[in-house]
């Protein structure tokens, strides 16, 4: 699976995250390393840098300022979905790496 110059939104999170439903998430992928830069929402800037399996799924840490101006970060493991237009869902498991260290899970869905 290819996730270079995909563009995902979010369309559901736990009540714990920061993404919503106007985070856009730009995505690059080189051989299996993958990054993407993402805003929108209550988050200004972030990044994202992880691994690609051969089965699709992502493993990768990601970092932003919320419009708090706090920096926040944590890890995500991503399970795709290959929807009938041929678009691709992700279902994501992921734990903030603060004190609390609450986890969640968020839907990401291509935009085409």
């Amino acid at each position: 699976m290819k996730y270079h110059n995909r563009t995902f939104v979010a369309i559901e999170n736990s009540e714990n995250g920061e993404v919503s439903t106007k985070t856009i998430f730009n995505y690059q992928q080189e051989g299996s390393i993958l990054s993407a830069t993402y805003s929108g929402g209550d988050i200004i800037k972030g990044f994202l840098i992880g691994l690609v399996e051969e089965n699709g799924h992502l493993h990768f840490h990601y970092n932003h300022i919320n419009k708090n101006n706090e920096i926040r970060g944590g890890q995500c493991q991503s399970v795709p979905e290959i929807l009938s237009d041929g678009r691709i869902r992700l279902h994501e498991k992921w734990k903030w790496n603060d004190n609390e260290q609450s986890e969640g899970t968020s839907i990401v869905e291509e935009i085409k």
